[in-house]
């Protein structure tokens, strides 16, 4: 049988190789490169002819990688390809699920067609789901989600003595109460009113009894860092010591990060999005789900 076929694209060779690594896979070759008016030009320089092709994008900042993400999957088909999948470790545009005013675009809905349309199958970590139960309620290919509570847990259990696990908010609490679960640790969520994208209000539980405790917040994503860093700063007002902050999906600035650090023990994230807080690595996680959907041409 023939071993998969992994192609990066521009930024995401490590995450490529540790996949190709677990899959027993081949890391083939793209040439990519943009033309003086800011077209693309991409070129195979492996011949994916009767493999299944494996794309890696984490689609962070996702406006500029897709449609070079796309000619390449519609290219790699034309040339042969048995089946062209993608691996997404952050997927982007799950936030827009609902028509909230008149007029809007629900853009989850939109970038789930033109994901399914270009794939086969699709492979990524714990996307932001909010008003959908799974993927499969908008994406029409098959999508297998990991999750990584079982790394973030197993990660606060050999790093920290006597942790005491906190969510942003109470959506968060059945992730939350697994990671504190596998961690052997006790946990807490925080109350959290969004007033809008940039003004958030933190309500803090009474923690006295965890006060020989580091607190450790996990979230999903860290985008700003402004909930995360008001957070840790609120829970230093309550005596608390300073906290280790964990995020699935990290997008964080240099400035936001160096904010962050300032009033946290530490700063930890999940290899999904290149970073340089990232501790924690899904690949295996990642591989381990895309076999199944490989199909007879691996």
């Amino acid at each position: 049988m023939n071993r998969p076929l992994v192609i990066a694209l521009p930024g995401n060779d490590e995450m490529a190789a540790r996949i190709a690594r677990d899959l027993d896979g081949d890391v083939g070759e793209l040439e990519s490169r943009k033309f003086p008016d800011g077209e693309t030009y991409l070129r195979f320089r492996t011949d994916p002819k009767g493999r299944s092709v494996v794309l890696v994008c984490t689609l962070d900042r996702p406006d500029p990688k897709f449609l070079p993400l796309a000619f390449t999957a519609v290219t790699a088909r034309q040339l042969g390809a048995a089946r062209v999948g993608l691996v997404a470790p952050y997927l982007a545009y799950m936030r827009q699920d609902r028509r909230f005013h008149a007029g809007e675009a629900v853009t989850s809905t939109i970038f789930a067609t033109f994901v399914s349309s270009a794939f086969e199958w699709l492979v990524t970590a714990d996307p932001h789901l909010h008003r959908h139960k799974s993927l499969d309620e908008i994406y029409s290919i098959p999508a297998k989600v990991v999750h990584t509570a079982p790394l973030i847990a197993d990660w606060i259990a050999a790093n920290e003595r006597v942790p005491l696990v906190i969510g942003p908010d109470i959506e968060s609490e059945q992730w939350v109460s697994e990671v504190a679960a596998r961690a052997r640790a006790p946990y807490r969520v925080l109350r959290k009113e969004r007033r809008g994208d940039r003004d958030v209000q933190i309500t803090i539980p009474d923690l006295r009894e965890f006060s020989g405790r580091t607190p450790v917040l996990v979230d999903d994503i860290v985008s700003s860092g402004r909930t995360m860093i008001e957070t840790a700063r609120r829970l230093r007002e309550h005596g608390m010591p300073p906290p280790i902050c964990i995020a699935v999906h990290v997008f964080l600035s240099q400035d936001a990060y160096a904010s962050l650090r300032e009033v946290a023990a530490d700063v930890v994230s999940t290899n999904s999005v290149p970073h340089e807080s990232n501790r924690i690595d899904v690949s295996v996680l990642l591989a381990d789900a895309m076999v199944a959907l490989l199909g007879p041409h691996r």
